[in-house]
């Protein structure tokens, strides 16, 4: 059931399903809560967890112009706060994993595991804060066609055939972004920090999950830098968007993963 807490004097919406060992679920960029759905049910029958709505997405409020990955964290903190939880498994999808990385660095001692899910841990190329940039600025005056691209390009060229009706489905998750909240995202995105030695040197248990025609993640790079810092990798066939192109892999991925907790 979908409830609220209050960060900074706006609306941060959340859910919190079943019983067990804590795994929390951050959606990325243009994405909401909605995006868990079909992973819910199997994976709460022996764990307790709790979805948030990021900042500036589905039904939660916007601080400003600029979300930071930091103070995206630090309201997700806010949020398991207000449940009294303490230590838990952070799942996180794209820019929430990136928001899962900042999260590990403010609050290590939080960390039992951290998944990324067609995410990185490195910071933005010069090229793609420039692309970001650009889209900031189409933002004010095309913002729907903008959204409608920004979020069809995420899959892989063959699911774009392939899974027609869910991909209607979450551009009608993606139109629930604000304009601020899309602005604000893209901001705190080009401004975050490059994760990769606190990834490389936690103790926590990692587990990176890509899609090998991922346009956003680098796929031949990350799994380069995961097989020399033996980080447990998951290679999909498909593109960025995983609990859609590969959603029962996935599963299966994410079961083995949180069942070591």
């Amino acid at each position: 059931m979908q409830s609220f807490v209050n960060y900074k004097n706006i609306p941060i919406s959340y859910s919190d399903f079943g019983k067990g060992s804590v795994v929390v679920l951050l959606h990325g960029f243009l994405e909401n809560s909605s995006m868990w759905n079909s992973i819910i049910p199997e994976l709460s029958k022996k764990n307790r967890l709790v979805t948030i709505d990021l900042l500036g997405h589905g039904a939660s409020g916007n601080i400003g112009y600029v979300h930071s990955m930091e103070e995206q964290a630090m309201m997700v903190k806010a949020v398991l706060k207000a449940l009294n939880l303490r230590k838990f498994t952070l799942i996180g999808h794209s820019m929430g994993g990136y928001i899962s990385l900042a999260f590990a660095q403010l609050f290590p001692e939080a960390i039992k595991g951290l998944c990324l899910i067609n995410s990185t841990f490195e910071n933005d190329s010069e090229e793609r804060k420039k692309l970001r940039a650009r889209a900031v600025k189409m933002a004010h005056t095309d913002y729907e066609n903008l959204v409608r691209m920004s979020f069809t390009n995420l899959f892989a060229e063959e699911s774009r055939l392939n899974y027609t009706s869910e991909i209607k489905k979450g551009l009608t998750e993606a139109f629930k972004t604000s304009l601020q909240g899309y602005i604000a995202s893209q901001e705190g995105m080009a401004i975050r920090q490059n994760f990769a030695d606190l990834f490389k040197n936690a103790r926590f248990k990692k587990l990176l999950i890509l899609g090998k025609k991922d346009m956003v993640v680098d796929y031949e790079s990350t799994i380069k830098f995961s097989k020399k810092n033996n980080i447990p990798t998951v290679g999909l066939s498909e593109g960025h968007m995983s609990h859609i192109e590969n959603s029962v892999e996935l599963l299966e991925a994410l079961k083995k993963f949180i069942t070591k907790f």
